[in-house]
Parts: C-alpha cells; sequence; structure tokens
C-alpha cells in the first residue's frame, strides 16, 4: 500500500481545486487539494490561476506526503472515492 506519484490533471477554477492522481501498484487513486492549502503551505499572496500547475509542481513533495497519509487512514471522500486535502491537513 505505497503511493507513488500520479500525473496532474489540472486546476478547476470554479472549484478552486487542483486535480491530480496517485497510484497504489496499478490502481490510479484520484485526488484533489484546494487552492487555499496550497496557498496556505506557500504563506504567501495567491497566485494566479495560470500559475497553480508551477505551484502545485513545487509543492508536490508535502502534498503526496499528506495524501499518502490520509489514504492511509482510508479518509476517502466523493464518488469515485479520492483524497481531498484542505488547509486543515497542513496545520499542526
Amino acid at each position: 500500500m505505497t503511493l507513488t506519484s500520479g500525473r496532474f490533471i489540472g486546476h478547476e477554477y470554479d472549484r478552486m481545486i487542483v486535480r491530480f492522481s496517485m497510484h497504489d501498484d496499478a490502481k490510479e487513486i484520484p485526488c484533489a487539494i484546494t487552492t487555499s492549502a496550497m496557498d496556505y503551505l506557500e504563506r504567501g499572496p495567491q497566485v494566479r490561476p495560470e500559475q497553480r500547475e508551477a505551484q502545485f509542481i513545487r509543492l508536490r513533495d508535502r502534498i503526496e506526503a499528506s495524501t499518502a497519509i490520509k489514504y492511509r487512514a482510508t479518509e476517502f471522500e466523493g464518488t469515485p472515492p479520492g483524497i481531498v486535502l484542505r488547509g486543515i491537513d497542513f496545520r499542526p
């Protein structure tokens, strides 16, 4: 049950999330992180929509580490079930 990097899917401006995936062996796990959570991680000004992919790449290691924690805890949401990260997932 080790997750590995998947693919960047895209920024959904209307939902204020960035969608990506991770893999558990051959199984693709749908994932998302709120844009406010990414801004919280960078502790800087909010980035423009066209900068979200670059921001995700910069934060990818921290995002994927938190995703793995929620995956091991089986904290799935939605249909199909996936992992959603919010700002609270990164607070001490």
